[in-house]
Formats: C-alpha cells, structure tokens, sequence
C-alpha cells in the first residue's frame, strides 16, 4: 500500500534553516507528481511546492519563493523541502502529498494520498 512518511521537523530559530524528507513506498515513485502542503494552527491547508515526477519543473507559493527548495531523488524514493531563512510564519504541520498524475500545477487538488506530517516550529 501507499505510504508516504514525513521527517526533518522541528524547532528552528527565525532565520534558520531545516531539511524535510519525505520518503515513499508502495508506488512507482518516479512516475507521479509530489508536492509539500502545510497546515498553521487555526487555518486551512495550503499547498507550499510542487515538482514534476521527473524534476524537470517546480513550483512555490509566493510566500516562500527564495527561500524553500524542493527536489527529489527518484532512486532513494524520497521527496526533500530544504528550508532556509525561516520565519515564525512557516510554522505549521507540513505534508508530503502524491499527486494522481506526472504533473501537479499549482492550484491542482489532484491529490491521492499524503503522510501524517512533520511539525515545524519557528520561534526564538
């Protein structure tokens, strides 16, 4: 079966920087679109980075534009969002989500499957 399991969370002090993983199992993972949500305490889910199944394009929401990188490593079966230049506004409960198709285009919700999710906390 799918699963999809979040790491890298934690405690960062504005400015700093973590490292997300996000590793799958149960699907051809180099076939599928995968993107990277978060969800703030009191507020609805948004959807953070997308990338192709084959890397070749990405994309970020405007709030984290220069400062997040998403990538994938399609031997290791594992998604990363590294996160620099971190803000207490970035703290949420951040998944990993696969997409239903190759391509996810921002806005898409064409989204089957998504991991229980890793806490990150910004704070000093």
């Amino acid at each position: 079966q799918v699963q999809l399991v979040e790491s890298g969370g934690g405690l960062a002090q504005p400015g700093g920087s973590l490292t997300l993983s996000c590793a799958a199992s149960g699907f051809s993972f180099s076939l599928y679109a995968m993107s990277w949500a978060r969800q703030a305490p009191g507020k609805g889910l948004e959807w953070v980075s997308g990338i192709w199944s084959d890397g070749s394009d990405t994309w970020y929401v405007d709030s984290v534009k220069g400062r997040f990188t998403i990538s994938r490593d399609n031997a290791k079966n594992t998604l990363y969002l590294q996160m620099n230049n971190l803000k207490p506004e970035d703290t949420a409960l951040y998944y990993c989500a696969k997409a239903i198709g190759p391509i996810v285009p921002p806005g898409s919700d064409e989204y089957d499957y998504r991991g229980p999710g890793t806490q990150v906390t910004v704070s000093s």
